[in-house]
């Protein structure tokens, strides 16, 4: 029996990585270093910045990387501001949710004031009231740990739940945790959240199949 779903922020209740891509890029062309659609999917989409910038800029000293992050995600934050828009479909299943009574939580690596932002902009502080911050854990996605401390401050089994997430590091996270998972293809190909573990792949929360899984014995095989 369903009784709670689990969602990743960027990339997943919006389709934040275009924005995000832009930032990083102009960030990093300070630093001499070019990056390229193909480049950020590999090494940025999904990510913690402190694991960022210590792979790409490991001569910075922990206090300039951190004012680095802080630097980059305010950039974000005042680009995304006026444009920041929901996934087609995500405020109808909230509402489907909400009409069934699930529980609900977000999971995610971003920092703190950019998950609190996101839900603001997004108006979504009271429909998702819970998050789960990685940064605020021992480890992040794609370790199983953020979606295990879901599942236990919502008081939930990994049987009965499901997980959204877009990235290859969170796919990971709430496969591992033995969550069902269903990809969000906003960022990677579908084939590749497939790959590591996702039921099924959609490219939003308007696909049929997704209604069909989220009625449907979670476990239960679907058609991709």
């Amino acid at each position: 029996m369903l009784n709670a779903l689990l969602f990743d922020l960027d990339g997943t209740v919006a389709d934040t990585d275009p924005i995000h891509y832009q930032t990083w890029r102009e960030v990093m062309l300070g630093y001499g270093i070019e990056i390229d659609p193909t480049f950020y999917k590999a090494r940025f989409s999904g990510r913690l910045n402190n694991q960022i910038i210590q792979d790409l800029l490991p001569k910075l000293s922990i206090a300039a990387g951190e004012q680095l992050s802080d630097d980059k995600e305010a950039a974000f934050r005042q680009r995304a501001a006026a444009i920041l828009q929901p996934l087609a479909g995500l405020l109808d299943v909230l509402d489907w949710v909400d009409q069934q009574g699930l529980k609900r939580a977000a999971v995610t690596n971003a920092p703190r004031e950019n998950a609190e932002f996101m839900l603001q902009v997004l108006n979504l502080q009271t429909r998702i009231p819970i998050v789960i911050l990685a940064e605020e854990l021992p480890k992040g996605k794609p370790d199983p740990l953020p979606y295990q401390t879901a599942l236990e401050t919502l008081g939930v089994t990994a049987q009965e739940t499901i997980a959204f997430e877009d990235s290859p590091s969170g796919v990971r996270s709430a496969v591992a945790a033995n969550i069902t998972t269903v990809g969000i293809a906003t960022t990677h190909d579908p084939q590749e959240l497939y790959q590591l573990g996702a039921m099924l792949v959609v490219a939003d929360f308007t696909d049929d199949r997704l209604q069909n899984l989220l009625r449907t014995p979670t476990g239960t095989t679907v058609e991709r």
